[in-house]
Parts: C-alpha cells; structure tokens; sequence
C-alpha cells in the first residue's frame, strides 16, 4: 500500500513537472489586429495596424529563438456585436492570445468584457475612452498610445490658457465622443473657461452644415471636435466652407492624426492644434521605423500613433513572454509581468504601465505647419508643448480603477 502511494505521488509529480516544463517550453503566440478595416478609421488603423504587428514580430527576433507566431485581422465594422462576436470566435476557436489595435470605444469596452471572461488579453492602441483604465479597468487590458482624458488634459488646458476660454463641442454619438466631451468639459472649466453648449451627430457623418451653424451662432471662441476620423476631416472641410475660423471662430481637432492632416491637406489644416503621442519625425528612431512602415504600405501613409503603438505594445509583449520563458496561455499572468516591467523602444522612449493598466507615455501638442513652412510630404507637425508622461494621465488618486482597491 505505502509502496502504491508512493507510486502515484511520484507520478503526480511527474506530471506537474511535466506541465510546467510544458508552459515553459510553449513558444506559439497568436495575435488578433481588431480594427476598422474599410470604414472612416482605416487609414488610422486597418491594415497598418497588421503591418505594424508583422514588424513587431521581425524585430523581436523571437522567430530565430524558436517562437512561431502568427497574425490574422478582421473587421469589426465599428459595431459592437460584430466585434465581441469576432472576439470569442477568435479565442475560443483560433487561439488567440492578445487582441491589438481594437478602434472605436464602443467596441472596445464590449471587447473588454469578452477577453477578461476568456483570460486573454487586450493591448488596446486604437479606442480612447479613458473608462478602459478607470471605472471599467480590467486585469487582462492595456491601454497604450492616448485616451481622452490625456487629449482633454493636453489640449483643452492649452487652448484655454492661450485664450480659448469659451467652447462650443461637435460630438460623435457614441462612448468615445461622451468621454472626449466629458473628460474635455472637466479640463476647461477646470482651467477658467465655460461651456456655451454642444450638439451630437452620427457616426461617420457625410453632412455637418446643420451641427456647424449650431457652433457658428453659439458665437463660441473654439469649437471643439470631440470626434476622429473621416468624421473629423470631414466637419474641418465643412467648417472652412462655412468660414468659421475666418469668421474669428478656432476649431479644436480633439483626436488628430497624420493621415488626417494629409487628406485635408495643409491649406485646410494649418494652424490646427492637437496632440499625439507618436510623431514619425520626432528621432532617428521614429523616422527609422516609419520609413520602413511606409515603404510596406500600399498608399506609402506614415504611421500613426494607433499604428505606431500596436509595434510598441507588441514589443513589450514579446519581451514579457520572453522573461517568463514561454507563453502560458494566461492573459491576466502575462498583462501582471507586463506590469511589473518597464517598457521601452525606439518609438515611445522608456515609460511604464500603472496597476491600472494606462501605458504612460509623454504627450506632445502639436501645430499644423503653413505650406510654407512643409519642407516635403507628410512634413506636417511642429511641436508647441510637451506634457511629461507622470503628468498628462489621470493621476491613480482620481481613478475608479478596482485594481487600485485591490
């Protein structure tokens, strides 16, 4: 009988070791580029994103240590459903271990909810609802690049203290404009300004004349644009066609980016203020990175932020598996080593991730460059400020995180 026991004890601890040698020595990674691929966020992310991961995955150099990992997109068509469908689809049938990019807040929050149930994990470079890291945080989710509170904060604080102090927002229907719009609010009135008022429209809107003469007569100092993509361009366009900033009026392009100022086109956009995180000509690095980023894209775009911070995101990603000598297949146990790492590459410099999961980084407020001033395609940007990265986030103090609790 002692004999028997001692027999099987020996085989459990076989197989523990077994398992765990197992864990150790799983090398196979699958990453899933959530994005909008043929709607008004493409350009920003779609199939940059992808190529953003595929270059994530070259220079890491896992390949040549025996890693295998694998990439696949889908689109979520900025609906919800879509999106969580794709998701579970994703994870319980293909394996795969982190979801990166994941525009548009509204699919992102549902998203949320589908990989902290399964234990996978979420590097999210795309939506900018402050909530993925304050009252709706999760232990499986990273925010990395921006979010509207650092948008509001940067931005809003800047245009008020230059003399903006009166507002009037066009604001996308859905999570991602009621959080620009809130976090925005709170920034200006913190700062000294006022709310004249506010108007909300669809979702990739074709017609703005109706919104824009709300903000025309609110007689507002900046019309503030608490909204992004083609939606964003789109109400630029029609705000010039209505002489708004002619008529004394400055537009405020809360969520911006570079592929935005290229299809304006720097007549239209000059002097527009914004911030970013990311800049393709801000380093050698940068500019190292988005050359070859470029160089693989059809259209030839430079990289955004939301692409540039799928590559960043994934890189540290890689360097957590790394450490912990293979991939246990356990998104909460990974995100916690992805934590307790500092992060640093080429393209956002050193930085870290809070218990909250925000990914914190320095903001930069940015001017829209004269066609004078372009010295060549896609030299847009001239830099206005810089927000240190302990200082353009919401401080742990004021957040609704649980995880602080915990």
């Amino acid at each position: 009988m002692k004999n028997g026991l001692s027999s099987l004890m020996l085989g459990a601890a076989l197989a523990v070791g077994f398992s765990a040698g197992a864990i150790a020595q799983d090398k196979v990674i699958k990453i899933g580029n959530l994005t909008d691929m043929s709607g008004l966020y493409a350009d920003v992310g779609g199939p940059g994103s992808t190529i953003a991961a595929q270059m994530a995955i070259e220079d890491s150099g896992l390949a040549a240590k025996g890693w295998k990992i694998d990439v696949v997109a889908a689109d979520h068509q900025n609906k919800p459903d879509v999106g969580t469908t794709i998701a579970r689809q994703w994870i319980d049938v293909e394996k795969v271990d982190v979801l990166v990019d994941v525009l548009n807040s509204g699919v992102a929050l549902a998203v949320k909810n589908v990989v902290t149930e399964k234990n996978a994990i979420m590097i999210n470079t795309g939506a900018a609802s402050s909530e993925l890291t304050n009252s709706q945080c999760s232990p499986n989710v990273i925010h990395w690049v921006y979010d509207t509170y650092m948008l509001a904060n940067s931005t809003g604080t800047a245009l008020v203290k230059a003399g903006g102090d009166s507002w009037f927002f066009l604001t996308a229907d859905y999570a991602f404009g009621a959080a620009l719009e809130k976090d925005t609010t709170a920034a200006v009135t913190k700062a000294g300004g006022k709310i004249l008022g506010g108007v909300k429209h669809p979702l990739n809107s074709s017609d703005f004349s109706s919104f824009l003469l709300q903000a025309q007569a609110s007689k507002a100092k900046i019309v503030g644009l608490a909204n992004a993509g083609g939606d964003t361009t789109n109400s630029i366009k029609q705000a010039a066609e209505f002489g708004i900033v002619k008529g004394g009026q400055k537009l405020a392009g809360l969520l911006m980016f570079v592929t935005d100022v290229n299809s304006l086109g720097l007549n239209i956009a000059q002097g527009l203020n914004f911030t970013e995180t990311f800049y393709w000509d801000m380093n050698d690095g940068t500019r190292a990175f988005s050359k070859r980023f470029s160089e693989k894209m059809k259209n030839k775009a430079m990289p955004t932020m939301v692409q540039a911070g799928v590559y960043s995101g994934l890189i540290h990603y890689f360097k957590a598996l790394e450490a912990m000598g293979g991939n246990p297949h356990d998104g909460a146990k990974v995100v916690a080593k992805m934590k307790e790492m500092k992060t640093d590459d080429k393209l956002f410099g050193p930085g870290e991730i809070q218990i909250t999961g925000r990914k914190i980084t320095p903001a930069y407020l940015f001017e829209v460059k004269s066609p004078a001033e372009s010295k060549g395609p896609w030299d847009y940007y001239k830099l206005v400020g810089t927000t240190p990265a302990d200082q353009a986030f919401r401080p742990l103090s004021e957040s609704a995180c649980p995880l602080i609790k915990k």
